[in-house]
């Protein structure tokens, strides 16, 4: 099985909070069971949005998970860094304020976040 790597607590924002995962995917399949294994974890199953993306072989593919528009903004950063063969999922507790637009400078922080963690030291 793939390794899942967490990095929770990336940020808050007028309650909402976001956590970002990943870990190395060769095909939707693959990256499709790192998102299952993320949410066997409780706190992350109550999400209200675990939205993902990555560049595969077979071609990009996102989910949105209810946050219309969050894996595009992931596949978007994916794109710019030149990360193939890589599921990056950001995760958000909606916190009771709607945050307009600021959601995806948000997604876009938490998947940078997760990126920079990947580049060599």
């Amino acid at each position: 099985m793939a390794r899942l790597t967490i990095l929770p607590n990336v940020l808050s924002d007028r309650g909402s909070k976001y956590a970002v995962a990943g870990g190395p995917a060769a095909s939707r399949a693959e990256a499709e069971a790192l998102v299952a294994e993320l949410k066997r974890r409780k706190k992350f199953a109550k999400a209200t949005h675990n939205s993902w993306a990555a560049l595969l072989p077979e071609g990009p593919v996102k989910q949105d998970d209810g946050e219309g528009g969050a894996g595009m903004v992931i596949l978007n950063c994916l794109e710019g860094a030149g990360v193939q063969n890589h599921l990056v999922i950001v995760t958000r507790w909606f916190g009771g304020t709607h945050l307009g637009g600021d959601r995806f400078r948000h997604v876009k922080t938490a998947t940078r976040t997760y990126l920079d963690q990947l580049a060599p030291s």
